[in-house]
């Protein structure tokens, strides 16, 4: 494949995602050689890739460039996802499911950026009736989303109940991050997956990347899919931990 073939399906995404047209170039875009560099590597090699669909491939980027905090580049890319025809609501979830693996104030952030976003685009958010659940609740449906995605490794490691250490924090994760948020209307927990693999490859999460990767394979995810979701994370979070993912998931996924 030469760079011109590169070249033109690189730009054939960004035609689809009408990349930028709604936050115009930047200055960085007029330093020689960077435009081509992204349509070419961004576009061109990873986006164009078969695999995943353009939606899911903008559940990954948005986790990636929510969680790292990217913010300039996470207005660009909300214009895109509405673009493709990706729901307010999604949207935010996605900021919500990531909020669980780089904290809360990220979700903050990244929820006022999409507010801003949706507005000047006169987009309407739908109101969503959330569930009350007692805490019992959350803890029974923590519990039994903790068994259907890991099976055994649910107590293992930092889960297990016999770590006194984490026994004070995590009772807290599985009520709020299994039982709550993980199902939350709106987004699929399919795609909840997308957004833990993307964070943790994005935060160099290795023994969280370890226990998922299996998990996403109960979550309606294949091996192939995995290892798509990682590399669409390369042009946004790195390469080195795109790769250092990618090759721990050659030994967990056998």
């Amino acid at each position: 494949m030469s760079r011109e073939t590169l070249a033109e399906q690189g730009q054939r995404i960004r035609n689809q995602l009408q990349h930028r047209t709604d936050t115009g170039p930047t200055a960085a875009s007029a330093v020689p050689g960077v435009s081509r560099l992204t349509t070419e590597v961004a576009f061109g090699a990873v986006w164009s890739r078969p695999g995943l669909s353009l939606q899911d491939r903008m559940v990954c980027t948005l986790s990636v460039l929510s969680v790292l905090q990217y913010l300039p580049q996470l207005r660009t890319y909300l214009h895109s996802a509405l673009n493709i025809g990706m729901q307010p609501r999604s949207i935010q979830e996605i900021f919500i499911q990531c909020s669980i693996y780089a904290g809360f104030p990220t979700m903050v952030n990244a929820l006022n950026l999409a507010h801003d976003v949706f507005d000047a685009r006169g987009v309407d958010v739908p109101e969503t009736p959330m569930p009350d659940d007692s805490l019992e609740a959350l803890d029974a449906k923590g519990r039994a989303l903790m068994q259907k995605l890991h099976g055994d490794r649910s107590q293992q490691g930092y889960a297990s109940p016999t770590n006194t250490a984490t026994a004070k924090l995590y009772p807290v994760a599985i009520q709020y991050g299994y039982g709550e948020i993980w199902h939350r209307p709106d987004l699929d927990h399919r795609s909840r997956m997308i957004c833990a693999l993307a964070a943790f490859t994005a935060l160099n999460l290795t023994g969280q990347l370890e226990k998922f990767m299996p998990s996403a394979l109960n979550m309606e995810l294949n091996r192939e899919e995995v290892i798509e979701i990682i590399i669409q994370t390369g042009p946004y979070s790195g390469f080195p931990k795109a790769l250092n993912a990618l090759a721990l998931a050659e030994q967990v996924l056998i």
